[in-house]
């Protein structure tokens, strides 16, 4: 997967450069692009990592690992309220930044404290980073300002540019060389990214960000003793509808840094024939963020198609759409899973397809469930409930991870027909109930 951030349609990005943004949008891009860099490249090799280095068990790896990405996705929801409350955007990215980068050092040394000690840095500074990055770039925007959209998919190129490179880099050190190699370089791309931003926070962003927004608790004090009208409290109900069936997207979708990576590394061929050279199981993880730069403008083209011509499929059929998708993903691994009994070790194409499939899946549910939390909410719940929304990536990895545990307790065709199963049954329960799910939403498209 990728990163749960609103993915804005990539067709704008050229003709947003043309009508120019604030400066201070590029910088955030780098320093965004070097966080992901740091971030995608360490969870490239975590559980391999564990497995072959720490001679962990599959079952306690998967745990960690699901643990550990749950974590990741829950610590912002407090990250965010610190900076509204107290430190400001700014000084809470600054923290998070020198956190993560002192937590991929740390995870250069071999002893299982540091280990640990690591993990527990890296969770807790991207909860100081991830939240308030996004909200400095909203902020350099007026209200209204049409440029924003295209702002946004700027910054979010960011994201899969280093999510893009990062297994390359970090993954071919890391598995030719040794593992702490690889998170030494994970390090060294926050090291870039903090010095980024060392540089450039009070140059490109000024004033922004250095304090809580004012205006936002004022409007929190008037407005919490307003109670929800009736349509509120339906688009509201909505949100946790989505919210469930998101939950069960996620926790097959992620098993790419777990499960699927022990079968690339298992069960399948990856030497290139002409070349005579094997490339490294973590280089898999960079198949996603390029799906996503190369599919995300067509993607955003055709909803745009659609919606002229009144064919835009409601948001209900849309998620049961992605969870058909990631579904027949699984579909494959079980023929590859059945093909290696056989054989032996499989064609990496046949992985290859399954991340297409998967990567078709997300940006029918990503990015369309993010957008419409931001208009199903009411103002003065907008960002408990935007918190809550990333809470559902929290109980699906923690639970892929669980899951993930399993993956040699079980035959390898039946432990991706489970996903197969869930993901289809999800898919038909969401297109049941699609039409008075949209009922609720009261217009919301």
């Amino acid at each position: 997967m990728l990163e749960q951030q609103t993915k804005t349609p990539a067709i704008e990005m050229n003709r947003a450069v043309q009508t120019g943004h604030p400066k201070g949008l590029y910088f955030l891009f780098a320093v965004e692009m070097w966080e992901r860099f740091s971030y995608y490249g360490m969870r490239a090799l975590l559980v391999l990592y564990m497995v072959k280095h720490l001679m962990f068990s599959t079952e306690k790896a998967g745990s960690i690992y699901g643990i550990y990405t749950g974590l990741v996705y829950a610590t912002p929801l407090i990250g965010g309220y610190i900076a509204d409350r107290y430190l400001g955007p700014k000084k809470c990215v600054l923290t998070g930044v020198f956190l993560m980068m002192l937590g991929h050092f740390v995870m250069t040394v071999s002893d299982l404290p540091f280990f640990y000690t690591a993990l527990g840095l890296l969770i807790i500074g991207n909860g100081f980073f991830k939240p308030n990055i996004s909200t400095l770039v909203g902020k350099l925007y007026d209200d209204g300002d049409s440029r924003r959209d295209a702002g946004f998919t700027i910054f979010y190129m960011g994201i899969n540019i280093g999510a893009f490179f990062s297994p390359l880099i970090c993954g071919t050190l890391g598995e030719k060389i040794g593992f702490h190699y690889g998170f030494g370089m994970a390090g060294i791309g926050m090291l870039i990214g903090a010095l980024i931003y060392l540089w450039g926070q009070n140059r490109f962003c000024g004033h922004i960000g250095n304090a809580p927004d004012r205006r936002n608790i004022d409007i929190a004090t008037v407005s919490k003793n307003t109670p929800l009208t009736k349509v509120e409290k339906q688009r509201i109900a909505v949100i946790f509808i989505l919210m469930f069936f998101s939950i069960f997207f996620w926790i097959s979708f992620e098993q790419a840094g777990s499960s699927l990576t022990l079968f690339a590394d298992r069960s399948v061929d990856r030497v290139i024939p002409f070349l005579n050279w094997e490339f490294p199981v973590s280089y898999f993880q960079s198949v996603n963020p390029l799906l996503i730069i190369l599919l995300a403008p067509l993607f955003s083209r055709m909803w745009i198609e659609l919606s002229s011509g009144n064919k835009n499929p409601s948001v209900p059929v849309k998620f049961s759409i992605g969870l058909f998708l990631v579904s027949f993903g699984f579909v494959l691994m079980v023929l590859a899973s059945l093909a290696s009994e056989t054989i032996g070790k499989v064609s990496f194409l046949w992985l290859i397809g399954v991340y297409l499939f998967h990567t078709l899946g997300e940006l029918c549910i990503s990015p369309v469930g993010l957008s419409v939390v931001t208009k199903l909410a009411p103002v003065k719940f907008a960002s408990l409930l935007m918190g809550t929304w990333f809470l559902s990536s929290f109980f699906a990895n923690l639970t892929a991870g669980l899951f993930a545990g399993r993956y040699d307790s079980l035959s390898t065709p039946e432990f991706f027909m489970i996903p197969v199963l869930l993901t289809a049954i999800t898919a038909i329960v969401a297109f049941v109930f699609a039409r008075p799910v949209r009922k609720l939403m009261h217009g919301v498209k």
